[in-house]
């Protein structure tokens, strides 16, 4: 029973599709055999459809009319003239005043003649609905075919004309007039659409007919893959870099000590940004590898006791914070590292061992954030350094105007900041244009010598150091106003397929 049942919703679809294929074929071959006996058919309306017993007047015949046209056409059989006319699809509503009349139709077929017993409000509203009633009372009062009578309504003239029932009853559609094509013919064999083994070996092609190719008709569209809005913005970022003469930075390591995280960058080790509500630590492994204890011990002092022009801290060192293994709160962790190394680098040349650098970074951050339309607990910084000599914070600004200018964005306002571990410290500033107001694009300043000096720098060695969020201006170029829909399982794969290549 079970296999019996099973098996009959997959014989009705083909049963009705090989109906289907039969009536369309039934079809055009009526339409061909009239051809073949008057070469004209002059109007598709005085068919009639196989299996249908009036001519084929309605849109809904000559629809299916033009199906077998277009088969018919695209083997050149035939050939037609379409003749449009004025057509309506009714709502609803255009149904019920068709079958019952008008509203204001419907309040005089309600009313009695006069002197009878007049109809009040009320009972019109029961007698026709409350929209025949509200719209059709006022348009049959002003067409004057009904009048007020004591408390209610009466008749005011015994016959009318419902001109828009008639008007919606109007209904036309399009026709189509048929002559022969030049391969006209009352077979409707399809032709063939391959060149097969078979009808080579066979030798049948040669009295085969073969479809045309269509060389205008769209192909196929591929089935590739697509970059994420992110990653375009990410690229045209990084191109700007490029451009300008920087040199990526590795930033693999998503894990990072809480050294090379905050104390390399001289944030002190009490500062709020280190407590578990901010930061994401490591719970196995939970502590890192010492770093080269000779820095290691110059940090460690500058911190507790100062060095280098400063006081320091003066708060009591803890290793076990400093061990601590993190998810890094920022790529500028990576950076640091990577100016040691020059730093280092350059201690093994020959002369004072500085060489001029300009790096970047471009890579993914996470942070203990609530979550919501603008925050995510994961985010991409993009990051860059300039170190060289007496560089100034003028630099800085001048650098930062060319920067942000390859990226459209040329009116830009500075504003003094706090950042533990650069002094100066500068916001940037953009204006939006389409939001009409200034928005906050990044942040920037000049390294402190609390933070270079240990590493070795000669001290006339300054370096500028800036970041910006990568998902805020995608946001931007790509209008979208909340981040969850940019990223994670709310996204739209259609709208990432189709989104438009990036240009700042």
């Amino acid at each position: 029973m079970k296999a019996g049942l099973g098996s009959v919703p997959c014989l009705l679809p083909y049963t009705a599709h090989r109906s289907g294929d039969k009536s369309r074929e039934q079809l055009q071959q009526l339409i061909l055999d009239t051809l073949d006996t008057h070469s004209t058919l002059p109007d598709t309306r005085a068919l009639k459809i196989p299996g249908q017993s009036s001519p084929a007047s309605s849109h809904d015949a000559q629809i299916t009319i033009l199906g077998a046209l277009n088969s018919l056409l695209s083997r050149e059989m035939i050939t037609y003239e379409t003749h449009e006319v004025s057509s309506h699809v009714l709502t609803p509503e255009g149904v019920q005043i068709v079958r019952e009349g008008s509203h204001e139709a419907r309040v005089w077929a309600a009313l009695p003649e006069r002197g009878g017993a007049p109809l009040g409000a009320q009972d019109l509203k029961r007698a026709v609905g409350d929209e025949a009633a509200k719209v059709g009372q006022g348009r049959a009062f002003k067409s004057g075919w009904i009048a007020k009578e004591g408390n209610g309504f009466v008749k005011a003239v015994s016959n009318i004309t419902d001109t828009t029932q008639t008007e919606l009853r109007e209904v036309e559609g399009q026709w189509f007039t048929v002559h022969k094509g030049i391969n006209f013919s009352t077979s409707i064999a399809k032709p063939e659409t391959d060149l097969t083994v078979d009808m080579l070996t066979s030798g049948s092609w040669k009295k085969s007919t073969f479809k045309k190719y269509n060389f205008d008709a769209d192909g196929i569209p591929t089935a590739g893959g697509a970059l994420h809005p992110i990653l375009k913005v990410r690229e045209e970022i990084r191109s700007i870099f490029l451009e300008m003469g920087f040199e990526e930075m590795p930033t693999g390591t998503f894990v990072e000590s809480g050294f090379w995280c905050f104390d390399a960058l001289f944030v002190p080790q009490l500062h709020p940004a280190r407590e578990l509500q901010d930061t994401f630590y490591l719970s196995d492994p939970s502590t890192s590898l010492p770093p080269p204890s000779d820095y290691y011990e110059r940090v460690a002092r500058v911190h507790e006791h100062g060095g280098y022009g400063s006081i320091g801290y003066r708060t009591p060192w803890s290793h076990e914070e400093s061990h601590k293994l993190l998810l890094r709160t920022h790529t500028t962790a990576s950076s640091a590292a990577m100016l040691y190394k020059l730093a280092a680098k350059s201690a093994n040349l020959s002369d004072d061992g500085f060489r001029p650098a300009k790096l970047f970074s471009i890579d993914r951050v996470f942070r203990n954030e609530t979550m919501d339309a603008t925050h995510l607990a994961e985010f991409h910084q993009v990051e860059g350094v300039v170190a060289d000599r007496n560089l100034t914070l003028a630099d800085l600004i001048g650098f930062m105007r060319t920067f942000f200018r390859k990226m459209g964005m040329k009116n830009l306002r500075f504003k003094p900041a706090y950042n533990p571990y650069t002094e100066p410290s500068l916001e940037i500033f953009a204006w939006h244009p389409l939001l009409e107001k200034w928005v906050e694009i990044g942040n920037s300043g000049m390294f402190r010598p609390e933070m270079l000096a240990p590493m070795g720098f000669p001290p006339d060695v300054r370096v500028h150091g800036w970041g910006i969020g990568l998902e805020r201006p995608t946001m931007i170029r790509y209008g979208v106003n909340n981040i969850r829909t940019l990223v994670g399982h709310k996204t739209s794969i259609e709208n990432v397929e189709n989104s438009p290549a990036v240009m700042f």
